[in-house]
């Protein structure tokens, strides 16, 4: 059985780890203690998330549990928060550039249904996109599509509410294919390319294949697998294990 903790230091936050810890409180002894963990763990591991387990033949990709969250445009964020508010970081992300700001948002669906402290990561992007799960569709009574980030054609419709006003958007919403962020060096070991799909493994008590997964290719970015917290749930998983890359489709 696969499971390996300690692998991905940080993920766009499933709340597990709220449960535990206030977000006003300070994080930076706890960060530089599990990034210590996280190197002890590589260091055992071989050095690198994708060398053969001495439990698995299949090469190992570290796994990152994604809750909802909000990518927000300039234009935006200053009708949202006001022209002299900057976008303020909480923590860093897994990968290098990319964090978890301090602000967040009220998202509310059609029906009046609303979503409260929807976090937004940073930086900022030249679209607004709210990425959610199907549970979190259900809640808020809306029909997303599954989709690639960015690609908001069909997208559903949320209101997003901040501090200053609340801006309704036609199409920002969408549940985010599952997806493996891949520098170019481990692709080529993988034998797969920018936007082929692969099959990954969870073992554990509820063992789970996962087909269809999207594999994203960028040599900035780290060995990476993006579940959402229904995917994650349902193969009773948490932030830090390694799955076990299974081939492509």
């Amino acid at each position: 059985m696969v499971n390996q903790k300690g692998l991905a230091s940080y993920c766009q936050g499933c709340g597990l780890c709220a449960v535990s810890r206030p977000d006003d409180i300070a994080n930076t002894e706890d960060e530089a203690l599990v990034d210590i963990i996280v190197a002890e763990v590589l260091k055992e591991l071989g050095g690198i998330a994708g060398e053969v387990d001495i439990e698995s033949q299949q090469p190992l990709i570290p796994l990152g549990v994604s809750n909802r969250h909000v990518h927000i445009t300039p234009e935006t964020f200053k009708r949202l928060f006001g022209d002299d508010v900057k976008l303020e970081k909480y923590r860093d992300l897994y990968q290098a550039g990319e964090f978890a700001a301090r602000q967040s948002l009220t998202i509310v669906g059609n029906k009046m249904r609303a979503i409260q402290n929807v976090r937004i990561l940073g930086p900022m992007r030249d679209y607004d996109q709210v990425e959610l799960s199907l549970t979190d569709a259900i809640q808020l009574g809306i029909n997303p599509p599954i989709r690639n980030s960015g690609k908001l054609s069909g997208a559903a419709p949320l209101t997003l509410v901040g501090p200053r006003c609340s801006v309704y958007l036609e199409e920002c919403a969408i549940i985010a294919n599952r997806h493996v962020h891949m520098p170019g060096n481990i692709a080529a070991r993988f034998g797969v390319k920018n936007g082929d799909l692969i099959k990954v493994r969870i073992g554990g008590e509820k063992s789970t294949v996962f087909e269809n997964v999207l594999v994203r290719v960028n040599d900035a970015w780290k060995l990476h697998l993006h579940l959402d917290t229904d995917d994650a749930n349902a193969a009773n998983v948490r932030c830090s294990m390694a799955v076990e890359f299974y081939g492509k489709m």
